[in-house]
């Protein structure tokens, strides 16, 4: 007995082991094109940490394009979750805007009743026992108008009860039609800012693939010099104070590819600002200032923007091309460790560098796997430290 009630057990438990499992949700059925509603929840779970597995990986090409699609597949499946509730809650609201157009109905025909009932009730409260009795033909009529009357008084109570309860019920059936159509516009404002979200998603891959023409070494040259830079503002560098300069003088140039191809992708200034040891927003002290960007306006919110509102001048001639903003941007997050680009990449035709503060120079070099990366830093009086990356100093 003790053994077919132990192998009943094993049965049961395996079975609902095995149904469970079935029912687990899994990365190969976030893949599909088409994932049922029930599993949208569990798969933007899944999908999510599968991006988050991908970021603690090494970075290469092939994990970032991967964490792309399945971020771009995460906001996918939550617009198709937003629609869904979109199209839901307009059918309830359908469902409720019969049900207060019946209860409107019905409203309307219990107070004609009752106000039917309110007159006849008025005329018969005037007649007293005494003269129900008088015009009753028997005992027994008499008795039957008694229970009449008192028949209709409960007939109206129930029709005054009925009224108040349809009213209530049209009170609350209205709430909830409103409460549904607030729920309708803020899912809509999610849905539009998804859709927003979505075309940044798209747009930023499409960037990355650009900037990186797909080529695995082109990537890691990227983030060698994302590396350098930072290492070099925080001390990795080799430095040696060179002179006094003032406002506006020439420092040196900006390096070509050639002179100087340590980490770097090709000619640029990386221009950074420090104060009392602190990183800085360079817009905070460079000037309103004429400039242009060097990638498209759809690639803007990859690459950064920049807004200077201080009152330094510019450390290039012009024109002015920026190439990278300052800030959390897609490209930052890709190939910095702190997902913060610390400076404002810039290039002009000329190659002239000059110091936005006077100060004391020093010129200084970082030693890449493929060469080095010369760069010069400004020591101001009142604790600002100014640093131009990519150039060679005189």
């Amino acid at each position: 007995m003790k053994r077919i009630l132990s192998t009943l057990l094993f049965l049961l438990v395996a079975a609902v082991f095995i149904n469970s499992s079935s029912l687990a949700t899994s990365l190969e059925d976030c893949d599909n094109s088409n994932i049922p509603s029930d599993k949208i929840s569990d798969c933007i779970s899944i999908l999510s940490k599968k991006i988050t597995d991908l970021a603690d990986q090494k970075k290469t090409i092939a994990s970032q394009i991967a964490q792309f699609d399945n971020q771009i597949k995460i906001t996918q499946l939550k617009i198709s979750d937003s629609e869904a509730t979109i199209a839901q809650l307009e059918k309830e609201i359908g469902v409720l805007g019969f049900r207060i157009g019946y209860i409107s109905e019905s409203v309307d025909k219990l107070e004609e009743v009752l106000k039917h009932r309110i007159l006849v009730t008025y005329q018969q409260s005037n007649v007293s026992s005494l003269e129900i009795m008088l015009g009753s033909n028997d005992f027994k009529d008499f008795m039957q108008r008694i229970q009449y009357l008192r028949v209709v008084q409960e007939n109206d109570r129930k029709v005054l009860a009925n009224l108040q309860q349809s009213k209530a019920n049209y009170a609350n059936q209205k709430d909830d039609r409103e409460e549904k159509q607030v729920q309708i516009e803020e899912n809509k404002k999610k849905l539009e800012a998804l859709k927003t979200s979505l075309g940044r998603d798209k747009v930023a891959k499409q960037a990355f693939l650009e900037a990186t023409k797909n080529d695995e070494a082109k990537f890691q040259r990227l983030l060698a010099q994302a590396q350098a830079e930072q290492a070099i503002v925080f001390g990795g560098g080799s430095d040696v104070f060179m002179r006094d300069v003032s406002q506006g003088e020439s420092i040196g140039s900006v390096a070509a590819h050639s002179a100087s191809p340590g980490c770097s992708t090709g000619a640029h200034l990386h221009f950074e600002v420090h104060k009392n040891g602190g990183l800085q927003n360079p817009n905070d002290y460079l000037s309103s200032h004429s400039t242009s960007y060097a990638y498209p306006d759809s690639q803007v919110s990859y690459y950064g923007s920049i807004n200077p509102h201080g009152d330094l001048p510019w450390p290039l001639n012009d024109p002015i091309q920026i190439n990278q903003g300052f800030g959390s941007h897609p490209f930052a997050q890709q190939f910095y460790s702190n997902g913060t680009h610390t400076g404002i990449d810039m290039d002009s035709t000329s190659s002239t560098v000059k110091t936005v503060k006077a100060g004391k120079l020093f010129g200084g070099s970082y030693n890449c796997s493929n060469g080095k990366l010369y760069y010069a830093k400004i020591e101001h009086d009142d604790g600002l430290t100014t640093w131009y990356l990519h150039m060679i100093p005189h």
